[in-house]
């Protein structure tokens, strides 16, 4: 089975989709995430761990229309410190948006890179897998990153971490 066109997600309270709905303009997947840059060889993870604040804002089709993604700071920094300037970051934003509610959504893959970190909602294949003839898990999936949710058959909203 190959990857839809619109994936749904689940709206979770209490966990990782809990920040998920629609709003006047649309849908939106907001988050607070830690991101590594891309290649990241594994040294220094502490100064390499970024924490950020995400707003991702799609059309009511699902079609990506914006980003806003700010980093707070770094583990090194202080984890606890950069996750609660995320929090205040995020919840000022998701304030912003108008007749706000938490909700299932479908959105369609897109992917953005700031400073060296990807983010969006990206369809992955694993190689070794493709072959094999398993119609429900052909190893093609989408993976939310870097929040590091991913999608899969029978594609009904609900992710593994």
């Amino acid at each position: 089975m190959s990857v839809p066109g619109i994936i749904p997600i689940r709206h979770e309270p209490d966990y990782r989709t809990s920040t998920i709905g629609r709003w006047q303009g649309g849908q939106f997947f907001a988050s607070v995430t830690a991101a590594f840059p891309e290649g990241w060889s594994g040294d220094d993870w502490q100064s390499q761990k970024r924490w950020c604040a995400v707003l991702h804002r799609f059309d009511g089709a699902g079609r990506h229309l914006d980003s806003r993604i700010r980093f707070t700071g770094t583990t090194a920094d202080g984890e606890k410190k950069a996750i609660d300037a995320a929090r205040l970051l995020l919840a000022e934003w998701l304030n912003a948006l108008p007749e706000r509610q938490y909700q299932d959504i479908a959105i369609a893959p897109f992917e953005v890179r700031l400073e060296g970190a990807l983010f969006g909602l990206v369809v992955e294949e694993d190689v070794d897998e493709a072959d094999e003839e398993d119609e429900e898990d052909d190893g093609v999936w989408a993976e939310f990153h870097p929040d590091g949710l991913g999608f899969n058959a029978p594609w009904n909203g609900s992710y593994d971490t």
